[in-house]
């Protein structure tokens, strides 16, 4: 029986023709009917992509053999299932592009990539070093959320400070806005899903004066592995494909509230209105009443 995964990866790191890269990046998924988004620019690869267990092996293979991807770190998750040809339920098509960014910060030219990755980010924490850093710092630490706000409606960090921010455009005119600067002199420890934000958000910081700033490597889906929901996190995680969330146990907190009835709730879904791409938490009970919308497209 085939397995259906998911992969989540990026990696920084200095492409000369990133058109050729989404070529045979294209041609690779297709012939081993994977489905999913990749992004590609002059300054790496990201991507998230799911299929059957055989054929995403074969996909790190050849990828990792191409020497500036060999050290991606690739994130596992459980995917929905498979159609009847083989290729994952959880994206309707592949897509495969070259931006002038891996991840939309809207700020290209203010970042700087080297072979070993973003340049002038913030210093890495894998998940037992962030413990060690809350253990020593006590609330000091504070856990600053790189994701969109509506992700941290249904899970974050204990105690984080979450911007209110739609989209990663956002953040630095955020940053910029004078909001945060009285935790320029503590420790602030950048999260979001599988790293890549943080990636540079912690340059962005570092740039305006935030002066011990970490990211949490491998992101809350490296922590999740590691610690579930006894640790830190709390709630459930927010992914961008059809599943829209996953749990880390069977005894993740619930702290999302259904827009409609206010009940406690991680599900969610796009606004009914096809031309909005607003996500909104709504319990099943109220799904299956009414679709939702959010408050702009609710008349």
């Amino acid at each position: 029986m085939a397995i259906p995964k998911i992969l989540l990866y990026y990696v920084f790191t200095p492409l000369s023709d990133p058109e050729a890269i989404r070529l045979w990046q294209r041609d690779l998924c297709e012939s081993l009917d994977l489905r999913g988004r990749i992004l590609i620019s002059k300054d790496g690869l990201n991507g998230t992509v799911g299929g059957d267990l055989p054929a995403l092996k074969r996909y790190v293979r050849k990828t990792r053999q191409y020497a500036p991807f060999k050290d991606i770190d690739f994130k596992w998750s459980e995917g929905t299932g498979l159609d009847e040809t083989g290729s994952s339920l959880d994206f309707p098509r592949l897509v495969v592009k070259v931006r002038d960014e891996i991840v939309s910060f809207g700020a290209p030219d203010s970042l700087s990539v080297d072979a070993d990755g973003v340049v002038g980010g913030g210093t890495r924490l894998a998940p037992a070093e962030l413990h060690a850093l809350v253990a020593e710092r006590g609330d000091d630490v504070v856990f600053f959320d790189g994701r969109n706000a509506f992700e941290a409606e249904i899970g974050r960090f204990r105690g984080a400070v979450v911007p209110d921010v739609a989209n990663t455009r956002e953040f630095a005119a955020e940053l910029d806005s004078g909001k945060y600067d009285h935790l320029k002199n503590q420790p602030v420890v950048t999260y979001c899903t599988g790293g890549i934000r943080c990636e540079v958000l912690s340059s962005l910081m570092k740039d305006r004066g935030f002066g011990e700033v970490y990211q949490l490597e491998g992101g809350i889906v490296r922590y999740g592995e590691a610690y579930g929901d006894d640790g830190l996190w709390d709630g459930s995680l927010y992914v961008f494909d059809q599943r829209m969330s996953v749990d880390f146990s069977d005894h993740a907190a619930v702290l999302g509230r259904c827009q409609a009835c206010g009940a406690a709730t991680s599900h969610m879904l796009n606004c009914r209105d096809l031309s909005c791409r607003e996500q909104l938490v709504a319990c099943e009970n109220c799904v299956a009443l009414t679709a939702p919308a959010c408050a702009a497209h609710a008349a």
